[in-house]
This record gives structure tokens, sequence and C-alpha cells, in this order.
């Protein structure tokens, strides 16, 4: 038996509406023909997410809050020298933070809003 033929007993072959024959592996498709649906994943904090996600600006004073709540960067990084020599580096921990990357976007479109919306200088905000 040659490879080819190992190949050819493995992989089923169809015919696409061009007239050419398409490579097609049994093991992705279900009986019905579809491919099998993702498992559900274990998600808790998710609806607080689409809730940070979702939440619409429409005065300057709730932007203006959230940019002075939400810090422009990590408040914990810290590097610390003695004599011009780097002793202690501590990294970022905003990132282990769950809901990090949507405070983020949430001050960005707070951003946006007073920039674009209200047309104010967010230079102090930066």
């Amino acid at each position: 038996m040659t490879l080819f033929s190992i190949a050819r007993l493995t992989t089923h072959y169809s015919q696409d509406d061009r007239g050419m024959e398409v490579a097609s592996e049994p093991a992705l498709r279900s009986s019905t023909g579809s491919y099998p649906e993702a498992p559900m994943r274990f998600a808790p904090l998710q609806p607080i997410r689409q809730w940070l996600a979702n939440i619409e600006l429409g005065d300057r004073k709730t932007a203006r809050s959230l940019c002075v709540i939400i810090p422009a960067q990590c408040p914990f990084e810290r590097t610390v020298q003695l004599f011009g020599r780097t002793l202690l580096a501590i990294p970022p921990l905003c990132k282990l933070n769950p809901f990090y990357d949507e405070l983020v976007a949430l001050r960005f479109r707070a951003l946006c809003y007073l920039a674009d919306v209200c047309g104010e200088d967010v230079s102090p905000f930066c």
C-alpha cells in the first residue's frame, strides 16, 4: 500500500459547484453535515465585561470623571533604582485585572467623547 492510497482512504473527496474535487475530513463534520458546536465556557465575569463595554457616554461630567478615575497607565509599575542601577522592577499588575481591557476601552471612549463631541482639550488627562 502506498502513501497516496493511505491518504486516499482517510480523506473523502467531493465535488464543488465548479466540478473540482475538494477534500474534506470526515472527523470534523457531524452526521448532519455541519461542524460541531464549540463547547460552552464557564465565564462568570462576562456580564460585567459586557456592561462595561456597553456603557454609553451622554454627558461631559460623566466622561470627565471616568478619565480622572481610570488611570492612563498602570499605577503599580515601579522601578527601584539605587546609584543609577536598577535593584527591583515591579511589573505592571494591571494586566492581572480581569476588566483591564474593558476599562482601558471605556477611558478611551470617554476621551474621544470629550474631544470629538464636546470639543475639549484632553491633554490634561493624558
